[in-house]
């Protein structure tokens, strides 16, 4: 990446990069595409092929439409070189964060998407994307009739789901999250269908069910990671509980939400302490 940016746009000049990240690797949740992305975004920086959207005063800044578009072009050649023959949603998400609508090749930021509450647990079982993804595109060859369709429902599940999302900001109500649960539970079975479940990821969601809370793989499958939604009522017991249950297996797990920004500009102020020190051993 660096060699190409250089040929395009002038020789980057003598740098150290330093990366520090706190995904697990190998775990679907995007840390190669995080990786690409920000580091396409600092070669264009240092060699001028962006600007610096950082003005006195701010803790960080993000770059115009355009220069985001030109960043995530370069990092999904940089994911190319990673995973083969990647989607780009990847990619796409980190640099422009949020949540987005993937389909037949076409990527569309969601604008109306509410805040979702998740845990996210790591099996810690590793598992290589392309050959998951390997195995799908041929048991897709070998059964179209039996596997088409369940293609076919993902999708709807998918459209289904992006109609529930837009809706909740406009017209806030409990009963959405039932739904959204129930679409959780279809889709994880049909990707274990698809060949993509693991038996960690099965021990996940039944763990996770013994506490009323429903979960579903992210990322390529095979083990990595799964989602366990939490809606406004969940109990804080309940939760707690139910991290308790996971570790127990030897998973990890984490508090998180979706939709954060995506890549950004950060001034050396607005870093935490642990960033900074790695930073100051460079």
């Amino acid at each position: 990446m660096c060699l190409a940016i250089s040929a395009d746009y002038g020789d980057v000049p003598s740098v150290d990069v330093l990366v520090w990240s706190e995904l697990p690797t190998g775990a679907g949740l995007g840390s190669s595409a995080a990786y690409a992305v920000c580091v396409a975004a600092a070669l264009l920086l240092a060699c001028g092929a962006i600007s610096c959207p950082l003005e006195e005063g701010q803790p960080t800044a993000r770059w115009s439409e355009e220069e985001l578009t030109l960043i995530n072009s370069w990092a999904f050649q940089g994911e190319r070189v990673i995973h083969g023959n990647p989607s780009g949603v990847d990619n796409a998400v980190g640099t422009w964060g949020g949540a987005l609508r993937y389909r037949a090749g076409k990527i569309t930021p969601l604008k109306r998407v509410p805040t979702l509450r998740i845990l996210l647990t790591n099996t810690k079982v590793p598992r290589s994307t392309k050959v998951l993804v390997a195995g799908v595109k041929d048991k897709i060859l070998k059964f179209p009739t039996i596997m088409n369709p369940v293609l076919d429902s993902i999708d709807a599940i998918s459209q289904e789901c992006q109609s529930v999302l837009e809706e909740m900001p406009a017209n806030p109500s409990a009963e959405h999250y039932p739904v959204l649960e129930e679409f959780f539970d279809i889709n994880q079975h049909h990707l274990n269908v698809l060949g993509v479940g693991h038996p960690s990821l099965d021990r996940l969601c039944q763990v996770t069910a013994s506490h009323g809370l429903h979960s579903k793989l992210t990322g390529a499958g095979g083990g990595g990671c799964a989602i366990t939604l939490l809606p406004p009522d969940t109990s804080p017991l309940a939760v707690e509980s139910a991290k308790q249950d996971l570790c127990a297996c030897g998973f990890e797990c984490w508090e998180t939400k979706i939709g954060a920004p995506g890549v950004s500009l950060h001034c050396l102020s607005s870093l935490n302490t642990r960033v900074l020190h790695q930073l100051s051993q460079s």
